[in-house]
């Protein structure tokens, strides 16, 4: 199998949660995805995603866990970050008593709240493309596709992501593949999703940032339309060791987009000391 490729499940409160693990590394990577886990989660994807993080897993042995199958409605990204904990408590399958850790998007949410709350075992922790708490910006994006999704309306939202997500060049080559996208993986309901999209809106870590005592790499976009191009060093300002990496000409998906995004999280996991932000 692909870098040894594997899909679990490991049972959270009655219901079950996706994972898949790959790499040759003894180090753990706990890697957690955006809101697009709320129309797919990450199984059947354990090859693909050992393929897109291929430079990465050679190092780490690398855990992406998607949110529980079945979501409580008015779940917010602290009770996903305590689900992550029940998990990992199950499953500890490393021989090392602290994990790395990095969220994307709403993923970067529900990271703040784990390292918050369970500092002992988070060694650093990367966030990409988030926010710590709602703005004008992610409030106009989620709240959108909250309205297409409750419609049923999948091509809408995939379109309306892509164009959100990504920069003009990207986009040239994308859309001529809507048609296809857009028939691709939709779900048979969309309650999952709306749960998810909600959460992002309540999302607020702002004030407990400071309580982050891990080292910390912030990665954001300098056109970012989705949580906008505050929110990077707005959480750079509350936490005390900490680096900022903006790309400027990119947005949300900066981490799709160029392949510095993920040699910066490899040179970050290996370096020995981050200086004070101060």
């Amino acid at each position: 199998m692909f870098y040894k490729a594997a899909e679990h499940k490991v049972i959270i409160k009655d219901t079950a949660m996706d994972y898949v693990e790959f790499g040759y590394g003894s180090r753990p990577l706990i890697i957690l995805p955006g809101l697009g886990d709320g129309l797919r989660t990450v199984h059947g994807q354990a090859v693909n995603l050992a393929f897109y993080y291929r430079k990465i897993a050679p190092y780490y042995r690398v855990y992406i866990f998607s949110r529980k199958n079945k979501l409580e409605e008015g779940c917010t990204t602290k009770d996903m970050a305590e689900d992550l904990w029940l998990a990992l408590e199950q499953l500890r399958p490393w021989n090392t008593e602290k994990i790395y850790l990095m969220g994307i998007s709403q993923g970067g949410m529900i990271a703040q709240h784990f390292a918050i709350a369970h500092p002992d075992i988070v060694e650093k922790l990367v966030l990409g493309v988030t926010a710590s708490r709602q703005n004008e910006i992610l409030k106009n994006a989620v709240t959108g596709w909250m309205e297409m999704a409750a419609k049923g309306d999948y091509r809408s939202l995939m379109t309306d992501t892509s164009e959100k997500t990504y920069s003009l060049k990207t986009l040239k080559k994308y859309r001529p593949l809507y048609p296809l996208l857009c028939r691709v993986g939709k779900p048979e309901d969309f309650s999952r999703f709306l749960i998810q999209a909600e959460s992002c809106l309540t999302h607020n870590a702002y004030e407990e940032l400071s309580g982050i005592s891990c080292p910390v790499l912030i990665l954001g976009g300098g056109d970012d339309k989705i949580v906008g191009t505050d929110a990077a060093p707005e959480m750079a300002e509350k936490i005390k060791q900490c680096k900022m990496i903006i790309y400027e000409g990119l947005g949300h998906g900066a981490y799709d987009e160029t392949e510095d995004f993920n040699r910066q999280v490899m040179d970050f996991l290996n370096e020995t000391a981050l200086e004070e932000n101060v």
